[in-house]
């Protein structure tokens, strides 16, 4: 992203394809409401070669095991879809599910050093997956590491399977 932010390059709604997500427990349910809250709140979000096409609304989906980012302009005027495999976020996503189980059942019974040892597991595997989202999505779509670790959430709750 350059030095100069467009104060357009940003998303106004995001939105999952309701037949992409799967039942998801109460914790799950908190984490999608909480990232798109945030990621609404404060985001980057810019389209290479779009000058003066945002803000944008982002649909996000999964089909045939790709993620399917589709951008439409304030007005609903299709601007891009993108799809990308899934393949390289499926280690990184069980891990972060795997250790998010963890995480939940520890917040209820473990001591205080034993939540806080799980929780930076947690956040390592979440920001090693919000790279791989920001290399798969270069040249695309651009964004700054904080959207793309509320993207990544969202991608977790797409590809989630409870």
């Amino acid at each position: 992203m350059g030095d100069k932010a467009d104060p357009n390059d940003r998303l106004i709604d995001i939105v999952l394809d309701d037949k992409s997500i799967g039942r998801a427990t109460p914790d799950v349910e908190h984490e999608r409401a909480v990232a798109i809250f945030d990621l609404l709140e404060e985001n980057v979000f810019g389209i290479p070669g779009q000058d003066g096409t945002g803000p944008y609304r982002l649909t996000l989906a999964v089909a045939e095991s790709r993620l399917v980012f589709t951008v439409t302009a304030e007005d609903d005027t299709h601007i891009c879809s993108h799809l990308l495999s899934l393949g390289p976020f499926r280690r990184t996503i069980k891990d972060y599910f795997m250790i998010c189980e963890s995480y939940y059942e520890a917040i209820r019974t473990a001591s205080p050093s034993q939540i806080e040892a799980i929780d930076m597991g947690r956040r390592g595997l979440h920001n090693e997956g919000s790279q791989t989202l920001m290399d798969r999505l270069a040249g695309k779509i651009d964004v700054d590491f904080d959207t793309a670790r509320r993207l990544f959430t969202l991608v977790c709750v797409l590809h989630w399977r409870g």
